[in-house]
């Protein structure tokens, strides 16, 4: 299939995208990228519209136009492809800390060829994923202990994203020793030809002169 246009939106490290929307074409891909600590639970919930040439307006959709949902890990691993309904949501665990990419498209082939699509997209990633009334009903907690059940899976993101810094620092340093040692050889590599070209025109010189017998 081909994609006559890609999209890359870059969305907040850990961060819950509210209200978002897009507008999407045939044969077109949107692309979010999401820095996410290992063993991370993601959630995104989504609603397609279909544009209404007559009203110059959004309605919903056809149940025959569904949504291609594809993420990848920083290894470029795919950890989810596949296809959902008009509206739904897609679930993922990660487990390579780093920027996971996440694309959305239609199945073309579903919907009149110009047609326009309204995508309405909300993100949760970690702790935000958790539904706490449910939790509180399923196991009959208290408001003290679910408040206690809500410290701690903070605490526990908490960790993640601090454990997820560090490794970036890591990379980062690494890199930085990396340039550095580059330049570094790169600059005993420039002093090298200089002396060596120097101490050839020298040679070249003493040799011409000799030549003239003018030394």
């Amino acid at each position: 299939m081909q994609f006559l246009g890609i999209s890359v939106i870059f969305v907040i490290y850990l961060s819950c995208v509210s209200g978002l929307y897009f507008h999407i074409a045939e044969t077109e891909r949107k692309c979010f990228i999401e820095e996410i600590p290992d063993e991370t639970m993601v959630i995104g919930n989504y609603k397609v519209q279909l544009y209404d040439p007559r009203t110059g307006g959004f309605m919903p959709s056809s149940p025959g136009i569904g949504m291609h949902v594809e993420v990848k890990d920083p290894d470029d691993k795919v950890v989810l492809s596949r296809v959902y309904s008009s509206e739904g949501r897609f679930t993922f665990t990660s487990h390579t800390p780093g920027e996971h990419i996440i694309c959305l498209y239609s199945n073309s082939t579903k919907w009149f060829s110009g047609t326009q699509l309204r995508v309405h997209l909300d993100i949760h990633v970690g702790e935000q994923t958790m539904d706490y009334a449910g939790i509180a009903q399923k196991e009959k907690l208290t408001e003290l202990q679910l408040r206690v059940r809500q410290l701690l899976a903070q605490v526990d993101q908490i960790n993640k994203e601090q454990n997820y810094q560090r490794i970036r620092e890591e990379r980062f340093r690494q890199t930085s020793e990396s340039t550095n040692q580059r330049v570094l050889w790169w600059s005993l590599t420039q002093t090298a030809i200089l002396l060596v070209m120097g101490a050839w025109q020298m040679r070249h010189l003493k040799k011409f002169f000799e030549a003239k017998k003018l030394v």
